[in-house]
């Protein structure tokens, strides 16, 4: 059984969350004040974060910026918001996925397992660190250093990296990319994984590693050049 903390004004909707999630053996806790959400969320020791964007009072994209400064719980965007903006927004303050509403309870309740999962693989494996033409990568600490340069990535591009930097040379398919990040592809959105890549990219840039270093090979998927 997980901890979920639901972040969502809408009180049918919401009440529809907690029943689906307690009928699948979860344990929910909902927010009380909007304002407070990111602070509640935290004293809630959550196992994962459902959070809407549009909410009074506050704003979606800060409480996930202010969740993910102090814990690394899975967040889930759940929102009616099918912008490329904000989705591309919520992955940049840190969130792990998004789902747009109307939502099928299979599909939510996928990602939500598969969250799950990733957070309880995380804590039990220390990836080693990689190095590739000068770029280094510390999965343990999520950060990457080219020169004397280091940025520390979110968890999407930290997998996104690993999984490339490890095959160096070998073009990886966005199916393979798309099962390392979600246990599936069933269920995503192939510009997710779009947007996490081109995220991935703007990391590396801002550290100096040369613009080709993750490199989109057409109709097939991506490699970094040994």
């Amino acid at each position: 059984m997980a901890r979920i903390f639901i972040i969502e004004d809408d009180t049918p909707l919401r009440e529809g969350l907690v029943r689906l999630l307690d009928l699948h053996g979860h344990e929910c806790v909902c927010c009380e004040s909007f304002p407070d959400a990111a602070e509640e969320a935290l004293a809630a020791d959550a196992d994962c974060v459902l959070l809407d964007l549009s909410l009074p009072g506050a704003f979606g994209h800060q409480i996930c910026r202010d969740i993910r400064r102090d814990s690394d719980v899975p967040v889930i965007v759940v929102t009616s918001s099918d912008s490329e903006f904000d989705e591309v927004l919520s992955l940049d303050v840190g969130a792990d996925d998004y789902v747009t509403k109307p939502y099928r309870p299979a599909v939510l309740l996928a990602r939500i397992e598969r969250a799950l999962a990733r957070r309880q693989d995380a804590g039990a494996t220390s990836p080693k660190a990689l190095e590739v033409g000068g770029v280094s990568l510390d999965p343990s600490r999520g950060e990457v250093s080219f020169g004397n340069e280091t940025c520390e990535l979110a968890r999407n591009e930290l997998r996104i990296l690993h999984v490339l930097m490890q095959s160096a040379g070998e073009v990886i398919t966005r199916a393979e990319l798309m099962e390392e990040l979600w246990q599936t592809d069933s269920f995503v959105d192939d510009n997710t994984l779009t947007v996490n890549v081109n995220r991935l990219r703007r990391s590396l840039e801002k550290i100096g590693v040369p613009g080709g270093f993750v490199e989109t090979k057409r109709g097939q998927g991506y490699l970094v050049r040994p």
